[in-house]
Formats: structure tokens, C-alpha cells, sequence
């Protein structure tokens, strides 16, 4: 943190709650894959996520995916969004794209919470799944740490829980993009945490040390 923003009380720590759930953000084939017009080569950032889905399902914490999937030909469900990206044409219902990437191993009662834009939050029930669950820390894992991930982070501040964004677990196709945006995160918005950090958090709540989150 930049000696300027510390001198100025930015970048205080929220700290972990007692009831979390981990949110694993768009890690769908259409923005893992590099080859495709969205994607990015997010191979170290899938192997953190499925540590982290490990120990979140040992713990017995609630686990959401989200994807971005658009169901009408002329994405007109996209809104003003698709006239700025145009690989948001790769992203329509059904098609691959849009699917969990397979090697997160997702289970069949874990829920993939389909969007239009950036934010988890924005147009989906995510806000009522956390509040029926008393859920007061999110997890997040996923891409784009600029885009979705910071959307959501925000979004997760604004409506009272305490977001920690897993550094090792998110990613973006700006590495320049990925660095400003997670030090902008930390010093306004989340804590930014190391892996190991969560995981040892989660390992607490498997242990009995923190309430489960259901």
C-alpha cells in the first residue's frame, strides 16, 4: 500500500465474518480459453480455485458459480454492454462458452447464477441467496479481476458483506489491469488476501473455530 493512502486511513482491514460462501466468478470456457475472443490463459488461477473449493466444500460452506449468458439472438438482453465488447457474441445460452470450465469439477448442487453484466449482484437473486443463508463474508475467486471481480467486490461492500478477494484466485488479460485493480480493491473496497490466508480461514470453520456458514 502506497505510504500516501496509509498515511490517509485507506486500505484498513474489514477481516473474515463467521457465516462465509465463496463466489466463483465467471471461470466459463468462453473466458478460460485463450483462444477465444473474451479468453485469457487463467491456468494458475483455476488451480487456486479448486483448492479453494476443496476446502470450502469440506467446510460446508455455500458455493455459487456465475456465468454470463445471453439468451436473445440480437443480445438485445445485453443492452448499451454489447455495443462496447463485441465478444459478447460468443456468450449466448447453450452454447459451450457459457459452461463452468469442467476442469473446476463443479457439483450438481452447487448453483451457476447466470448474468448480463459485471456484478454477481446486478439482475441475478445472489443478494437473496446470501441473506437466507445470514452469509456475512464472500469468498471470490475468478475473472476478471477488473471487470466482474471488481464489480462484485464492490457490490458485495455496498449491500454489508465482507468481501476478500483471494488474490492467487483471480485473474484478467491486463496483468496492468489485474495489479491496479487489486490495489485499488484493497485500499477502498475488500481485502485482498493471499490463498493461504482463506484456506487456513476455512480450515478453521471445518475445526469448529468460526460458525459454518449454513
Amino acid at each position: 500500500m502506497d505510504r500516501l493512502f496509509e498515511d490517509r486511513g485507506f486500505g484498513m482491514k474489514i477481516g473474515y465474518g463467521e457465516k462465509p460462501a465463496l463466489v466463483v466468478i465467471d471461470l466459463v470456457q468462453g473466458f478460460t480459453n485463450p483462444e477465444l475472443p473474451l479468453g485469457a490463459d487463467l491456468t494458475p488461477q483455476l488451480a487456486e480455485t479448486r483448492r479453494l473449493l476443496a476446502a470450502a466444500r469440506s467446510a460446508g460452506i455455500p458455493v455459487y458459480y456465475t456465468t454470463v449468458a445471453y439468451e436473445e439472438g440480437d443480445l438485445r438482453d445485453a443492452g448499451i454492454w454489447a455495443k462496447k465488447m463485441a465478444g459478447l457474441m460468443t456468450l449466448r445460452e447453450g452454447m459451450p462458452e457459457v459452461e463452468v470450465d469442467p476442469s473446476l469439477g463443479p457439483l450438481p448442487e452447487e448453483p451457476v447464477i447466470a448474468k448480463k453484466y459485471a456484478s454477481s449482484f446486478f439482475g441475478t437473486d445472489l443478494l437473496s441467496r446470501l441473506n437466507s443463508l445470514r452469509v456475512d463474508t464472500l469468498l471470490i475467486a475468478g475473472c476478471t479481476t477488473s471487470g466482474c471481480v471488481r464489480a462484485t467486490a464492490v457490490d458485495a461492500l455496498q449491500n454489508g458483506f465482507r468481501p476478500m478477494v483471494v488474490r492467487e484466485a483471480v485473474g484478467d488479460r491486463s496483468q496492468a489491469a489485474h495489479d491496479q485493480s487489486l490495489f485499488d480493491l484493497n485500499a477502498k473496497y475488500a481485502d485482498v488476501v493471499g490463498v493461504e490466508d482463506a484456506l487456513g480461514y476455512l480450515s478453521g470453520i471445518s475445526a469448529g473455530r468460526v460458525a459454518p456458514g449454513v
